[in-house]
């Protein structure tokens, strides 16, 4: 029998206290992975529908084969094994600023195949310096691009976890992004709010073909529909 709750690590990190978790839940019967950060949960594995989505929202934008993909924010997994599971998957790379996830994965702390997965590179980073940084995101290969690039780390564009995120959300560090996407590439994005109109017109300043897809999944504990949002955009097939 699982314990009903257990604490399997816990860190002080430049961002803060960091906790991960297992907790069992009777009324579902299973046990939760939790990751905390200071007072804020950062992510619950009783809830990752909308992150899976993310990943395979994403996808089924491309129509090509042997896809190179990235991935900002690895958290438990969810978005990273979801895109992991496209068969024309050629190349992940997954980039976080926590050393001390990466390393929950590779001693499987965490119940996800990722850090296994031949085809997946973890990456110490912080993805939003990288972004900005002469070599891009992937600088041991400077100007390399990719057919996607999937960010999963704050909490919407508005609600950030750091100050020096926000240029992300402005039309310079979309177009910068978008310059790291291969012709026809996508951009997705999760949010755990309700679709932003302004932050929605600021991606078609950068990218063409954006919308915003509000996923909804059962909350079992409070026993009602929640909701996400994905933003999907592409980068003009010419460009």
């Amino acid at each position: 029998m699982s314990k009903r709750f257990q604490e399997l690590d816990w860190r002080r990190t430049p961002l803060g206290e960091l906790a991960l978790r297992r907790r069992w839940y009777p009324g579902i019967d299973k046990n939760v992975y939790e990751i905390k950060l200071n007072d804020e949960f950062l992510m619950s594995s009783l809830f990752t529908f909308a992150e899976e989505e993310l990943g395979r929202l994403a996808l089924a934008e491309l129509t090509g084969p042997a896809l190179d993909v990235l991935v900002g924010g690895l958290g438990l997994g969810c978005t990273a094994e979801a895109v992991l599971a496209d068969e024309r998957l050629r190349s992940l790379v997954v980039i976080d600023a926590l050393s001390e996830v990466i390393e929950w994965h590779q001693k499987e702390l965490i119940p996800a195949e990722v850090a296994s997965d031949p085809r997946c590179t973890l990456v110490h980073g912080d993805f939003f310096a990288l972004l900005r940084s002469p070599g891009g995101l992937a600088p041991s290969a400077p100007g390399r691009r990719f057919d996607a690039i999937i960010v999963d780390i704050d909490h919407s564009p508005s609600h950030l976890l750091h100050p020096s995120h926000a240029d992300l959300y402005e039309t310079e560090g979309l177009r910068r992004l978008s310059g790291q996407l291969h012709p026809g590439g996508v951009f997705a994005l999760w949010s755990n709010e309700a679709p932003d109109e302004r932050f929605t017109a600021t991606l078609r300043r950068a990218f063409t073909e954006v919308r915003a897809e509000v996923v909804t999944f059962d909350n079992p504990l409070q026993e009602r529909e929640a909701a996400n949002t994905v933003y999907l955009a592409k980068r003009a097939p010419g460009e």
